[in-house]
């Protein structure tokens, strides 16, 4: 966690001035009226018990991830110890990675801090997943980039006046790729033309430089464009970053009702498959539901040497 720099004081700088004074004369005037003025001000900080503001950045929260975008949460904790509430005039915000400016901005008109009182203001900020990958091209899906967030917030103080206090923290954030799915076979355990009951290996090929702790997984499967099974899968299991993970689904259905395309499959012919779901995981960015499918599969029903089970086969 980065500390807050020393606060900065805004100076004003005055207007040239075009009397025609003497320069010597006119320097020494005005010399004495601004210290005059700083002494005044000394006097009444000093009195009043005016000082500056602390603040610190004291976490950075993704609520919300997913394949299009992530939001984070920036708080900042600020103190006041002024006897008065001081406002904040605006927020300046920059994030950037390795250099390259990914987002930045301004919050206008952030708030007020209470006399005497510390409060965490939250900065929400988005960044746009399609949005880096087409600026910077060498950021691939699935992997991890580090980012740095560089604040800035701008104080009105009374008797000191304007100060800017300059804030950053380092993170990391994913660009997250969809894992690929297929199915490698569906095994059945009873296979008649009034019931059919079956496993279906899918494969999850997680492509991510980050682990997915899966959850739940809901499903449905097609043949021939006939919906033969949806179900909600309570499993949970680890689907390692850059590795192949085989899920075991069972499906149940009539094989009568499919007509053709079941004989087509029987026959060695094939005929085509789709599924469709979800995946409910763990990252360590936070809680993602991500989209699976595959459309296109081709499915062959053949029997095995070395087991009295029917399988179909995939491709």
């Amino acid at each position: 966690m980065s500390s807050s720099d020393s606060p900065k004081v805004t100076e004003r700088k005055a207007d040239k001035d075009h009397d025609g004074q003497d320069d010597g004369e006119k320097g020494g005037f005005l010399d004495r009226v601004k210290d005059f003025i700083q002494d005044i001000g000394e006097k009444i900080e000093d009195a009043v018990g005016f000082g500056k503001p602390t603040a610190d950045v004291t976490g950075i929260h993704i609520p919300q991830i997913s394949l299009e975008k992530v939001e984070l949460i920036v708080d900042i904790l600020i103190s006041n110890p002024n006897p008065v509430p001081i406002p904040l005039v605006d927020i300046e915000y920059l994030i950037e990675s390795e250099g390259r400016k990914l987002i930045s901005g301004t919050i206008p008109d952030a708030g007020t801090i209470n006399a005497h009182g510390s409060e965490t203001v939250k900065i929400p900020l988005l960044l746009i997943y399609d949005d880096i990958k087409s600026t910077y091209g060498d950021i691939k899906p699935g992997s991890i980039i580090p980012y740095k967030v560089r604040v800035v917030m701008h104080i009105d103080i009374p008797v000191i006046g304007r100060i800017s206090i300059p804030l950053e923290k380092n993170g990391e954030i994913p660009v997250p790729y969809r894992p690929e799915v297929d199915v490698s076979k569906i095994k059945f355990e009873k296979f008649s033309f009034d019931e059919a009951t079956a496993t279906l290996h899918l494969n999850l090929d997680n492509k991510n430089d980050f682990d997915l702790g899966l959850n739940s997984m809901d499903y449905e499967v097609w043949l021939s464009n006939v919906s033969i099974a949806s179900a909600e899968l309570k499993e949970t299991t680890n689907i390692k970053k850059q590795e192949v993970t085989t899920m075991n689904l069972p499906i149940s259905f009539r094989p009568k009702d499919f007509g053709s395309a079941m004989w087509d499959m029987i026959r060695g012919r094939g005929t085509g498959y789709t599924i469709k779901g979800h995946i409910d995981v763990n990252t360590p960015f936070g809680h993602m539901k991500i989209p699976i499918s595959r459309e296109g599969g081709t499915t062959r029903l053949k029997k095995e040497d070395d087991d009295d089970d029917d399988e179909v086969s995939v491709s």
